[in-house]
């Protein structure tokens, strides 16, 4: 067993739809990125990749390249799961928190664990999401951005 974590930050602005598990959130502003934004799918990337020794999410998809430009996280999540089966491992599971004072994420656990699961191959049950809030503190309870924290583990296969 190996183990990775992922973290990933973005600011929030008026005109993007706020994208998170690749869910669509209603809600005033989105997450400002040069592909969707998706702060949870970026930390469950880096923290896969780091499980395998891999890198991060800059070097596979850098946001120089246009061909990521726009591009939705749940895809990225499919080709990173791609590239860690390439290097022999499969994951395991994820435990994931999204740090946000506002909206209200949780009725859309069910959503995001599932997209995450069937990105990467796995049940539902081995994709765990939680969010929480910094009470009003720092950049995320100021409300002008949102990060997320992942853990993952993968098996050599």
């Amino acid at each position: 067993m190996f183990v990775g974590i992922g973290y990933d930050a973005h600011c929030l602005i008026s005109g993007r739809k706020l994208i998170l598990g690749g869910v669509e959130i209603p809600y005033e502003k989105g997450l400002e990125a040069h592909s969707d934004g998706d702060v949870l799918v970026h930390a469950v990337m880096d923290a896969l990749l780091g499980a395998c020794g891999l890198g991060d999410i800059g070097v596979h998809f850098p946001d120089s390249n246009d061909e990521y430009k726009g591009i939705s996280s749940i895809k990225l999540l499919e080709k990173t799961a791609a590239i860690i089966s390439e290097e022999g491992y499969c994951p395991v599971n994820v435990d994931a928190v999204i740090v946000a004072q506002s909206p209200k994420i949780s009725p859309y656990y069910g959503l995001m664990k599932v997209n995450i699961a069937e990105a990467l191959g796995l049940s539902p049950a081995r994709v765990n999401i939680k969010a929480t809030t910094t009470e009003r503190m720092g950049f995320e309870g100021r409300k002008e951005g949102m990060s997320a924290q992942a853990v993952a583990c993968v098996e050599l296969t």
